[in-house]
Order: C-alpha cells, then structure tokens, then sequence
C-alpha cells in the first residue's frame, strides 16, 4: 500500500508515494506524465527498495502556488533535492526516464552527495549531439505548432519531431491497473503545462559532463533494446554515454519499456542499480 505524501517546496506543492522497505529509488517520470507512469514496475521493486514516485511541480498532483511559468532544470533538481533531503540523509538510488532522466542528471551533477547511482533512461538531452541547433530549432517549432493551434497541433509535431510518429508503441504485457488507467486519464491535463513550459527548457539542459564524470555518484545512461536512432531521446542518450566514457545498459522495451515489460524491466533495473 502506498503513502501518499506531500512536501512544500518554494513555489510548488510536490506530490509524492512512498512504498515497500530498503535503500531509497527515487523515480523521476518525464514530460507530462506522472508518478502512476511506474505503476507497473514498483511492485516487482518494492522488496528491495523504498520506493519513491513523485509527480514533477506543475503535473496532476503537484501544483505551482500561482501562474504557470517555465520550469528549467535547475528548478527540478533543486525539487529532487528537497525531497531527497526529506527522504533521509543516506544518498539514495534514482531512476528517470526522459525528461525525468534530464532532472536526475541535473540532481547528480549538482548534488551528487545525494545520488548512489543514477540510471538515466534516454534522456532527450539533444544540444549534446552533433545537430544540437537543429534539435533546439526543432523544439521551438514544436512550441509554435503548440501556440498557433494548440495542443493537438503541438502533439502531432512533437511526435514527428522526437522520431516516435508512425511508430507503433509496445502494449503492456498484462493489464494496466486502475492506478496507471488515473494517471493516462491525468497526463491530458498536464499537456498544455508541457507543451507550454517544460518542453524547452528541459529538453534544452545540456548535462554537466564534467561534474558528472568527477562526482561521487555513479551514472549509468540506459536505452531501450526496442528504440531506434530515428529517435532523438535514444541518440542523445547514447551520445550522452560516450561523452560520458561509459557503455549504455541496454533495457528491455522501448522509450516506455517500463511500462509495456514491467516485471523484465524491474530486473534489469536491479542488476544495472547494483553492478560494480
């Protein structure tokens, strides 16, 4: 049974759940979605790890105390931080899978004391490859598309613009829970939010390389055995990796494989969390 917790942060409420008993994986989910995003994968995790899901400031639960505004990285990973901090003082393991992995990279490079290891699912992190001012222009028509005709419009290029339209996403090897069903129900509402005020500035961070290689922490770029380079989130995680001087893990699934092969995916993630 999970807890349900809740920790003021400077201009947010951050909404966060607490399960099973061990060392702390905090699960940094990306874009719009939320902490129901790893509905499926927690309880193959929980007999090893507290596990703890939150939902970044400004999505579902996690509510900003006035306008929306842009969210950069820095201001996710001071969020991860302060709830880390409230969490214990022992560092923890962390998990982020897309955007979420940008938050956990910026959290180890600028707190490393706080982050064991750090697995970083493809982290769309694009201003690290080759045609970084390409992706930064990509991104901006992605934003204009959102601005002149809405969410749907802004939908419809981000997917082609990310390599993941025409691609057919794996379905779930069992049936969602009624807790992953809430939180797709949710994920509509966070759109504009994303489109509006995430999309940029997060997709724009480009990692600390240099703290990240020198730090305590342990960082690990994982990718998707399903994930193609057609897609921007794979290629910048696997450049991410080079730069990074590191192999990528190589998981089960694709961009959301944590979702489609839950119980695969939780084992891989145990091995990758615990090898030396």
């Amino acid at each position: 049974m999970a807890e349900n917790k809740t920790l003021k942060v400077p201009g947010a409420t951050l909404y966060y759940q607490v399960r099973g008993s061990g060392p702390v994986l905090l699960m940094i989910p990306g874009g719009p979605t939320d902490a129901a995003i790893f509905a499926g994968v927690v309880p193959h995790l929980t007999d090893r790890y507290t596990v703890v899901a939150y939902d970044p400031r400004g999505n579902s639960r996690s509510v900003l105390d006035g306008p929306a505004e842009d969210v950069h990285a820095d201001v996710h990973g001071d969020d991860a931080h302060r709830l880390l901090a409230e969490l214990g003082d022992e560092p923890a393991y962390v998990f982020g899978s897309s955007g979420g992995a940008v938050i956990g990279l910026n959290l180890a490079a600028r707190y490393p004391g706080q982050v064991r290891t750090l697995v970083a699912h493809e982290p769309p992190c694009g201003r690290i490859l080759p045609d970084a001012e390409e992706y930064l222009a990509g991104t901006e028509e992605v934003y204009q598309a959102y601005r002149t005709g809405g969410v749907e419009a802004g939908m419809k290029r981000f997917e082609e613009f990310v390599g993941l339209s025409g691609e057919e996403q794996e379905q779930p090897q069992t049936p969602p829970s009624p807790e992953m069903m809430e939180g797709w129900g949710r994920i509509g509402g966070n759109l504009d939010f994303f489109l509006g005020h995430v999309l940029r500035p997060v997709s724009g961070h480009l990692p600390d390389v240099a703290a990240l290689r020198q730090g305590p922490a342990r960082i690990v770029v994982g990718v998707g055995d399903a994930s193609t380079d057609r897609q921007y989130a794979y290629r910048s995680a696997v450049a991410l990796a080079e730069a990074l001087g590191r192999p990528p893990a190589v998981f089960p699934g694709d961009h959301g494989g944590f979702v489609a092969r839950a119980e695969e995916f939780a084992v891989t993630l145990d091995k990758v969390l615990n090898a030396t």
